[in-house]
């Protein structure tokens, strides 16, 4: 997902062709049946994906019947949501903004793909949660997802699996490397990299695009603290968007909360 303070610049999520990097069809059904549950059972089904990237949650959950609005600080990526999906609704707002340009009387949210740690400071994300609650009905759910980082700080982890995906040329393949460097609490560099593999020439390995993002890995116990400061409860913890319960080895953190009122 896109990065989602008030104003990032420049926008570095332009430069790798992140939708390409990801087998979208499989992981959005993958992603189905917690989706529908959790988000089905909202008040409403006028739903807001929050860092939405180049709008794919958002098309499959208009396709599932939801009134889905896209939400994005990155103009390279709100632009690609909307040449994708013309008819759609996607804003070019923050998520520190969100009152900017959304209305009260959202029937839920959903923020995934390790977006919430583009906000490095406690009061970022305070300012997020805090400006998103007023946004929802009672009882309305906040699906929230990002990877585990009580396992990725606790291990030192400094690598994603390699992403190998077909290249836009025959022979060709992408390479999707993800690094992390560590700086301590909490405080990360990531630095993706998109490299073209093109294996028998002169040039066989190229890269293609990388750049550095500051990151800041929240743990389930801060993310917590934090969603009851700004007026939510935690209804759900799961480790994975496939339902499994959360533990300290699991791959991601996945909550769900609803504001206190509900």
């Amino acid at each position: 997902m896109a990065a989602i303070g008030a104003g990032a610049s420049p926008d570095p999520y332009g430069r790798i062709a992140y939708p390409g990097l990801i087998a979208w069809p499989e992981r959005l059904q993958r992603e189905a049946p917690l989706l529908q549950r959790v988000l089905g059972a909202g008040p409403s089904r006028q739903v807001l994906d929050l860092g939405c990237g180049s709008g794919e949650h958002t098309r499959f959950l208009t396709a599932l019947g939801f009134q889905a609005i896209g939400v994005d600080v990155s103009p390279s990526q709100v632009d690609a949501a909307r040449r994708a999906d013309p008819a759609g609704r996607y804003l070019q707002v923050g998520l520190t903004t969100l009152g900017d340009g959304i209305r009260a009387g959202q029937g839920g949210a959903l923020c995934l793909g390790n977006t919430l740690p583009h906000l490095c400071e406690e009061a970022e994300v305070l300012s997020f949660f805090s400006g998103l609650a007023p946004l929802l009905l009672p009882s309305a759910p906040f699906l929230l997802q990002l990877l585990n980082y009580d396992r990725i700080l606790d291990r030192g982890e400094r690598t994603f699996p390699v992403v190998l995906r077909p290249g836009e040329a025959e022979g060709e393949s992408t390479l999707f490397l993800r690094l992390m460097t560590h700086h301590g609490g909490g405080r990360l560099t990531f630095t993706p990299a998109h490299l073209c593999y093109r294996p028998g020439t002169a040039t066989p390995l190229e890269l293609v695009a990388a750049h550095d993002v500051p990151l800041h890995g929240w743990r389930r116990a801060e993310v917590e603290a934090l969603l009851g400061a700004c007026g939510f409860q935690v209804r759900e913890v799961l480790g994975s968007m496939t339902g499994e319960a959360w533990s300290p080895t699991s791959t991601d953190l996945v909550i769900v909360a609803v504001p206190a009122a509900g």
